[in-house]
């Protein structure tokens, strides 16, 4: 029996070297394991935080632009686009020509010449007496509420410098009141263009080209 083994040891525990049994080995094969346990846990835990990482800075612009266009990337339209389904024809218009001024015969010849353009004409004669010689600019175009949108604008075209007032009466039909500044309505090429930009197609929205 060698000397190093303990009294009352024998058989399988009997140490015939200088060296004790192989316990140690276990021991480092045990610590071996956690070792690669913890380097799996390390590696799995810098592997989330870099998915983490890229999310931050790629995953943000994409849930944004998702949800939406940016505002400096909004679609814009032009503010003066309308609804030519609207907005009714010459022929639908009744025009009422009245003569605020001291100059005769401006009625009758203006009415005639919106007649010759497609309007409907009404009443023709001098203006009453809470218009009569106090209108200063080329005329007023008086309405009711309903036609500001609507037939106001687009007897406008045939004299640009015209007010445009409403009222509280009933019914469609629309006044012309000529005042002290007229001289002439709109050359019939100028409001014809005008008529056609105002009841034209409504422009198509444009994206901004801006970088998003």
């Amino acid at each position: 029996m060698s000397m190093l083994t303990p009294p009352g040891m024998g058989g399988k525990y009997r140490i015939t070297g200088d060296k004790y049994p192989r316990m140690r080995q276990r021991r480092r094969r045990g610590r071996l394991v956690l070792a690669v346990v913890a380097s799996v846990v390390a590696l799995g835990v810098i592997g989330w935080g870099t998915l983490q990482l890229i999310d931050v800075f790629t995953g943000g612009n994409k849930k944004a632009s998702a949800a939406g266009p940016k505002s400096d990337c909004s679609t814009r339209v032009s503010a003066s686009a309308k609804t030519s389904a609207s907005l009714p024809k010459p022929a639908q218009i009744t025009v009422n020509v009245y003569n605020a001024t001291t100059r005769s015969g401006l009625a009758k010849t203006t009415a005639d010449e919106l007649r010759k353009r497609g309007f409907k004409i009404g009443d023709v004669g001098n203006a009453s007496k809470d218009y009569d010689k106090k209108v200063k600019g080329a005329g007023i175009l008086l309405g009711p509420a309903s036609a500001v949108n609507t037939s106001l604008p687009v007897l406008g075209t045939q004299l640009a410098a015209a007010e445009k007032r409403t009222d509280t009466r009933k019914g469609t039909d629309v006044d012309l009141i000529i005042g002290d500044a007229f001289k002439n309505l709109t050359s019939t090429a100028d409001a014809d263009k005008a008529l056609a930009t105002l009841t034209g197609p409504q422009p198509t929205p444009t994206s901004s080209k801006k970088s998003c």
